[in-house]
């Protein structure tokens, strides 16, 4: 099943980032047959979290998903959304 997970980072976190960026990048590899895409969001120039589409089977395996990775215990995540998401439409067309 597919979901959008949103993440928001804690202000003045980004040393922390930078520390945990090569883990962070190994991880999602290595979860590669469960993330699809995963990539940072901006508020302007300012980084302001992250997001993740992800197939798994259920809303908790997707969130054991969040909790393996590297920038989990480091208190970069102030919040986590993790949505139910429904594919309607991709590269131009309908997919229903």
């Amino acid at each position: 099943m597919p979901y959008l997970i949103l993440f928001e980072d804690a202000p003045d976190h980004d040393h922390i980032r930078h520390a945990h960026m090569s883990e962070h990048l190994a991880f999602l590899s290595e979860n590669a047959r469960h993330i699809s895409c995963a990539g940072p969001l901006f508020d302007g120039e300012m980084g302001a979290g992250g997001a993740w589409l992800v197939s798994t089977e259920t809303a908790d395996a997707a969130q054991a998903l969040v909790e393996a990775d590297p920038f989990w215990p480091t208190g970069l995540r102030k919040s986590v959304r993790i949505l139910r998401w429904h594919h309607v439409f991709a590269d131009g067309q309908p997919t229903r």
